[in-house]
């Protein structure tokens, strides 16, 4: 069963050969790139916002598991969601899988919100909040 699918915004990615170590699986380095790619899809998407620059967050955090190893060719869905909310941040929650349904890897990442014009962190916004809500329903994560 998946559980990516249970997340409530899924990115998909087929694994190409540059993103392979010489052990012939994806590089460890190169889920942080994954990871990048699908949240700022989701974040985009969350706040309908034209283009990246836009996006009011920069990371302050990220961690990640590795449960299998990644080979060329295979399709993985990688599950994101906000999982939770502090003052100035917010930690996002993801599962790497492959198409077939087997974990690759688990991760976390913290944003803080914050104001490039003014070049400091700021409160999570209720806008902010509500757009959450408002994509996710009542989804949480263990």
């Amino acid at each position: 069963m998946s559980l990516a699918k249970e997340f409530p915004y899924q990115y998909h990615l087929e694994v190409v050969f540059r993103d392979l170590d010489a052990m012939g699986h994806v590089n460890n380095a190169v889920y942080f790139t994954y990871l990048e790619t699908a949240r700022l899809r989701y974040l985009k998407e969350l706040l309908s916002l034209p283009d990246l620059l836009q996006i009011p967050v920069i990371m302050a955090e990220a961690t990640c598991s590795y449960k299998s190893p990644a080979f060329y060719g295979e399709n993985l869905v990688i599950g994101l969601g906000i999982s939770r909310f502090g003052t100035k941040s917010f930690v996002m929650t993801y599962q790497v899988e492959t198409d077939r349904g087997r974990v690759v890897a688990t991760a976390q990442t913290v944003q803080v919100m914050y104001d490039y014009a003014a070049g400091q962190t700021i409160p999570v916004p209720d806008w902010f909040k509500a757009q959450v809500s408002a994509k996710q329903g009542n989804w949480t994560h263990e």
